[in-house]
């Protein structure tokens, strides 16, 4: 049997892969990564470098170069391996670059989930994969309900990026309602921690600390987010994993929203250093507030976010200062 990680050379992806490892189940993890340019392919290499160095035995994991919108690919893949899961967690993300190319963003992240839910579907109907997309909170939109619950309206999305992860929510449904796949929907609430893309808040804000660019605070950091650690989401996505739920959608999140400006003052103590910040009006593609409820998490998944904002900024740096001061990044 076999895992498929896809977007493994990610943030996510490899911090989940990682996890997957080392859980040693004999289990094959496969990981699908194209390494293209939205930030360096070389932090994407040094990210599979760390994947690697938690292979227990020749095969535990394989690398495969390639993109989830190439359906030969993607087809081969599906006919070498018996994939018991995918998790699938390769997409463009960010919600600026979205807007000035849509279309890039609709053909990765709706198409390339459509060939991977054709790809399981394409498969003997008892030994079909379970599939766990990961989505974004950003789908709730300008909400004044909180907490944000996953039966809430989220038709409302700001910016292309959270409509194309909507559409693959619903395309999801489609296909759990017509070929009976096992389909769960994680939403992401504001992801941190170690070798996290380069334009996170909590990354560019040590940069700017470090001697780097002036940081846009939007609002002046009066705007709440539910900050949550990407062990925990990695927690939350090994669980769904493991678990056939029908069509489900679940939010990964703390819990617990905290002030930007709170945030990046706790990253600026822990730093010893001021970063050079830049009071800007927030955009209109940006929100105020999100915040998780996770009481559907924590009865399907057993989840439990363990990592305070705190700790979690703790361990950011203390990796940011091993990997990237010392690296001279």
């Amino acid at each position: 049997m076999a895992i498929l990680v896809t977007g493994a050379a990610g943030f996510v992806g490899s911090h989940t892969a990682v996890r997957l490892l080392r859980r040693g189940e004999g289990e094959v993890v496969v990981g699908l990564d194209n390494l293209d340019d939205y930030y360096s392919p070389d932090r994407k290499r040094q990210n599979l470098s760390e994947v690697e160095r938690q292979v227990q035995h020749p095969g535990q994991f394989e690398f495969v170069r390639g993109d989830i919108r190439d359906r030969e690919l993607v087809g081969k893949l599906f006919d070498q391996y018996q994939f018991r899961s995918v998790l699938h967690l390769a997409a463009r993300v960010g919600v600026k670059a979205s807007i000035d190319n849509p279309w890039l963003y609709y053909d990765v992240n709706v198409m390339g989930t459509l060939n991977l839910l054709e790809a399981v579907r394409a498969q003997p109907e008892k030994s079909r994969a379970n599939f766990v997309l990961a989505s974004t909170s950003l789908v709730y939109g300008r909400t004044e309900a909180v907490p944000f619950v996953e039966t809430d309206p989220a038709d409302r999305p700001l910016t292309p990026y959270p409509a194309s992860k909507r559409a693959a929510e619903v395309l999801g449904f489609t296909y759990h309602h017509l070929h009976g796949i096992d389909f769960t929907a994680a939403r992401f609430f504001t992801v941190y921690g170690p070798r996290g893309r380069p334009e996170m808040i909590a990354y560019k804000v040590l940069g700017s600390a470090y001697g780097g660019p002036p940081v846009p605070l939007y609002n002046d950091g009066q705007m709440h987010r539910d900050w949550t650690f990407i062990d925990d989401i990695v927690s939350g996505l090994v669980a769904a994993s493991d678990r056939r739920l029908g069509y489900e959608i679940v939010n990964l999140g703390r819990g617990e929203p905290v002030l930007l400006a709170d945030f990046v003052e706790t990253l600026e103590y822990v730093a010893g250093k001021k970063a050079k910040l830049e009071n800007t009006p927030m955009p209109a593609s940006d929100v105020k507030y999100t915040y998780a409820s996770i009481d559907k998490a924590q009865r399907l998944l057993g989840y439990s976010p363990k990592i305070s904002f705190e700790e979690g900024i703790q361990r950011f740096y203390s990796w940011y200062s091993e990997h990237v001061l010392k690296a001279g990044g």
